[in-house]
């Protein structure tokens, strides 16, 4: 994909061979007022456009726009062949003459509602796509591959990002120390992580998560000055960071889980559920690289499995509630695989050039959580963690 100028040409050129080579015809992207962002991720951010618009991109000829005549000027930047439809009627109809030699289309279509990430279109539009005589068909698996997969300039920014999110992270695990005669709070922690990234030049939508003790046991705790409980010795810190560099909307997020204990003495439990939690991450790793030198792809909901099982084994089943990870790109959750077979069922296959998080957690309500997070990109020659491991609870010195 390296060396196109423009991302939707790269776009248009993947996604032909992977028609090419599955038996679809053409992926019709249809968006009105914001419902699917997949549509502008593939033509770029374009403002006030107030009707419904369609890009249609066949398997065997050039790509066609098909939008309102009031937006007409939008969209002339691309360089893509445009028609103008002035009603319903008339925007049918030459829907209709555009798909008229396409039985297999596919949409951003999820049957069922099986994988959300997917499900932009609404039933009554693929109802109408349907009725003009082709077969929608999910574009899972097309926009992964022509949409998500990173160049190695994306993955540089991703690697700098996760330099970035583990420098921050034991720095704040260590400022705890530092400060724990003046009681800091898990909000004073937090800020000072946004401070951090603000320093270094990382952006993130929301977060962090700083959670002590059972606060820990809500994998999307957010401290605010009225919730968030100081921190004391004997206390045990989860803290889940993510972002991705400034400047630059191509730019690639990096997600991390760390857990501490302010102390040298672990409790037993503690390291018991601990040492569950890594053992489920590594054997997803395992599970990954001993499927790639057999030359094979797992599904998401594969290594969801695995992880899953090897908690249930422990004991501690029903307490990891979520799946085993997600998509990672320009958005922290993005638009590719998901390692799960517990939300939903993913059968999308990880393959080279996609990023996942890799994050077990057990939360035990009323105690304590833990989560261990890293990220893994699939290399040509397999699939790699990306960010640094953490093998023990990482000790807070007071």
């Amino acid at each position: 994909m390296s060396g196109i100028e423009s991302p939707i040409k790269s776009i248009i050129s993947e996604s032909k061979l992977f028609m090419s080579e599955n038996q679809i015809d053409g992926w019709l992207l249809y968006d009105y007022r914001g419902m699917n962002p997949i549509f502008w991720d593939t033509v770029g951010q374009i403002p006030n456009v107030t009707r419904p618009c369609w890009l249609w991109i066949p398997r065997n000829n050039d790509p066609c726009l098909l939008v309102s005549y009031v937006d007409q000027n939008r969209f002339e930047h691309l360089g893509i062949e445009t028609r103008f439809w002035v009603s319903r009627n008339d925007m049918v109809s030459s829907l209709k003459s555009l798909l008229k030699n396409a039985k297999y289309i596919a949409m951003e279509y999820s049957p069922l509602g099986n994988l959300p990430r997917v499900s932009k279109v609404d039933a009554g539009t693929i109802e109408l796509v349907n009725s003009l005589g082709p077969k929608v068909v999910s574009s899972a698996n097309l926009l992964q591959y022509a949409t998500q997969r990173w160049t190695l300039d994306q993955l540089q920014t991703h690697l700098k990002s996760a330099e970035i999110l583990t420098e921050t992270v034991k720095y704040a695990f260590n400022s705890i120390g530092e400060n724990i005669k003046s009681n800091p709070t898990e909000y004073e922690i937090a800020e000072l992580i946004r401070q951090t990234f603000f320093e270094k030049g990382l952006e993130t939508p929301d977060g962090p998560v700083v959670a002590v003790n059972a606060h820990a046991a809500d994998p999307h705790f957010e401290p605010t000055p009225e919730n968030s409980v100081a921190i004391k010795p004997g206390d045990w810190v989860l803290i889940d960071l993510w972002g991705r560099l400034k400047g630059n909307t191509d730019n690639m997020n990096g997600d991390i889980t760390w857990t501490a204990y302010v102390g040298t003495n672990v409790p037993q439990k503690n390291l018991e559920v601990f040492n569950a939690v890594i053992g489920a991450r590594d054997s997803a790793i395992q599970l990954m690289e001993d499927a790639h030198s057999k030359g094979i792809y797992l599904e998401g909901r594969e290594l969801d499995k695995v992880a899953r099982e090897h908690i249930k084994n422990l004991g501690y089943g029903e307490f990891f509630s979520h799946r085993l990870g997600h998509s990672l790109g320009r958005e922290v959750h993005s638009n590719a695989v998901n390692l799960d077979g517990w939300e939903t069922d993913d059968t999308r296959t990880f393959s080279p050039g996609l990023a996942v998080t890799v994050e077990p957690g057990i939360y035990l309500p009323g105690e304590f959580g833990v989560r261990s997070e890293i990220d893994v990109f699939y290399f040509e020659d397999g699939p790699k963690v990306t960010t640094e491991i953490q093998r023990t609870p990482y000790l807070i010195n007071v």
